[in-house]
């Protein structure tokens, strides 16, 4: 994984969101970065080396499947990951309902 990825899978695994997330996860031919399979929601982090009109493919290919794909930019991780953290936490609470409804781990 890069930096950006460790940073935010250390906010990401044990269940901090309330879901669980898998980390460099197969899908079809495809390694997505981040994958919680019950709200059915890829997380990106782009670095430097992606291609746009690749992911565009990707992205849709995934879409056709049920997944939600979410790009976030290295450089926003590292200007803010408080921001990006945040922003995923609030796309699992629309796609898994209220964190109410769901086992959310002591921490």
């Amino acid at each position: 994984m890069t930096e950006p990825e460790v940073m935010v899978w250390a906010r990401l695994k044990n269940r901090q969101s309330g879901v669980k997330f898998r980390r460099q996860v197969p899908i079809g031919r495809f390694i997505v970065d981040f994958a919680c399979f019950e709200c059915r929601l890829v997380i990106e982090i782009d670095g430097k080396k992606h291609a746009p009109a690749e992911d565009r493919k990707r992205d849709a290919w995934l879409a056709s499947r049920g997944w939600r794909v979410q790009r976030f930019r290295a450089s926003d991780v590292y200007a803010d990951l408080s921001a990006v953290v945040d922003a995923i936490y609030a796309l699992v609470s629309r796609a898994a309902g209220p964190v109410s409804d769901r086992t959310v781990p002591d921490t």
